[in-house]
């Protein structure tokens, strides 16, 4: 029992974030994968139909983490094409800055010029978020929640989540938006007391996932709002969040 508490503790470190800003999230995790230049076209092909959520794009050979589940198996099979970095901070303003193609090992980042100045104006120092798990499987809606315990404590900065919209400057989807859940979702981000964001959190909320074109989603709702935050994942890491939605309320264009 005391090897198994160590071994814990020399992988994770203290169960205390000092600065979730500056936290480092070590080795397996899967984070911003790197992608080598000049794969041939079979190796492109065989990396695309290895994907089951379509994920890899072709000429040029890229990963869009929208999409991505991050299984890793793409790796496994060609690790001479794709390594997956511990770069955690993967949320973005700008769905296309999801999209990692061969060669660009930049960071993934938001676009200070596409936040707009109300939410830094008004959110900066308190912001509070109502989580709707449109279909959800309990994984993103477990590391949300995480988010807000001991170890990560995004309530210093002032985010929480709370039980009714009309106490909420925002929502947080995760799932795939079900056909049982749209007007729900819908309901509640019209209670939403303007002006407010939207936040997809996970695969399923950003793409549909896995589940992509099934005729039990009704993914309708996300045509009709401005999305301010994707954070990309499945689950996305407490911290992906926290930085995300850190540099959405906090940036300074």
């Amino acid at each position: 029992m005391i090897i198994e508490e160590i071994n814990i503790l020399r992988q994770h470190g203290w169960q205390y974030i000092p600065d979730p800003l500056k936290a480092e999230v070590p080795a397996p995790f899967r984070g911003r994968p790197e992608i080598q230049v000049g794969m041939s076209q079979d190796t492109q092909q065989a990396l695309a139909d290895l994907c089951p959520v379509e994920a890899i794009g072709m000429n040029p050979l890229s990963i869009d983490l929208g999409k991505c589940y991050f299984c890793g198996e793409c790796a496994l099979a060609y690790p001479q094409a794709i390594r997956f970095t511990n770069d955690h901070r993967l949320a973005s303003n700008v769905r296309q800055r999801l999209i990692v193609a061969e060669g660009d090992t930049r960071g993934i980042e938001l676009d200070p010029d596409k936040i707009r100045k109300e939410i830094t104006a008004m959110f900066g120092r308190s912001l509070k978020l109502r989580q709707i798990s449109a279909a959800g499987e309990n994984s993103h809606e477990a590391e949300l929640n995480a988010c807000g315990n001991v170890n990560f404590d995004m309530g210093r900065y002032g985010i929480e989540f709370v039980a009714s919209p009309r106490h909420a400057d925002g929502i947080v989807i995760t799932g795939p938006i079900s056909q049982n859940m749209a007007e729900a979702t819908e309901i509640c981000y019209e209670a939403v007391p303007d002006p407010k964001i939207v936040v997809l959190v996970g695969s399923d909320a950003i793409s549909g996932g896995i589940f992509a074109g099934s005729g039990a989603l009704n993914r309708s709702f996300l045509n009709k709002v401005s999305i301010d935050l994707y954070v990309p994942g499945n689950p996305p890491h407490p911290l992906t969040f926290i930085n995300g939605i850190l540099a959405l309320s906090r940036s300074r264009s």
